[in-house]
């Protein structure tokens, strides 16, 4: 069965996780530190209910998205590790822990109302068309593939 913040109990799942990080908790590969990762999170989930816009992609890359999307939905694969991202959702400064952590729940709690009321923004920068179950998939895969960097 596909994990989606559609479903209850795979959103539950990931607030548990998200509780179980510390400040201490050790990244398993990239550059981000726990609380780095928890605001990059809380951006993408933003990028979902138009908060955070990413910008205008180049028609080649977005071809490349769209197929990584296709990839993921039909394989139901993860998100390979280290892979590029938007600017606007990369972190270099430092971020305060529970902050971050306050502030990811909040986003989660937001985009979740959105889907339930299927309010998201209809096309992804770089993955097209989206449909509510694939942000609910995606933004599903992206949080796991996070909370298992660092362990949980």
């Amino acid at each position: 069965m596909r994990r989606s913040l559609e479903r209850p109990a795979d959103l539950a799942e990931i607030i548990q996780r998200i509780y179980q990080l510390t400040e201490h908790s050790s990244k398993r590969w990239g550059r981000m530190s726990c609380a780095q990762m928890m605001v990059h999170c809380k951006r993408i989930l933003e990028v979902g209910t138009g908060k955070t816009v990413l910008p205008e992609t180049p028609a080649i890359i977005r071809v490349l998205g769209i197929c990584a999307k296709k990839e993921i939905l039909f394989f139901n694969n993860g998100i390979p590790r280290n892979m590029p991202t938007y600017g606007v959702v990369k972190l270099k400064e430092s971020c305060n822990f529970e902050e971050s952590r306050a502030d990811l729940l909040i986003a989660l709690e937001e985009f979740v109302k959105a889907l339930k009321r299927d309010e998201l923004i209809p096309k992804h920068a770089l993955f097209g068309e989206m449909s509510k179950q694939h942000w609910g998939f995606l933004q599903y895969k992206h949080l796991n593939h996070h909370l298992k960097q660092f362990g949980v």
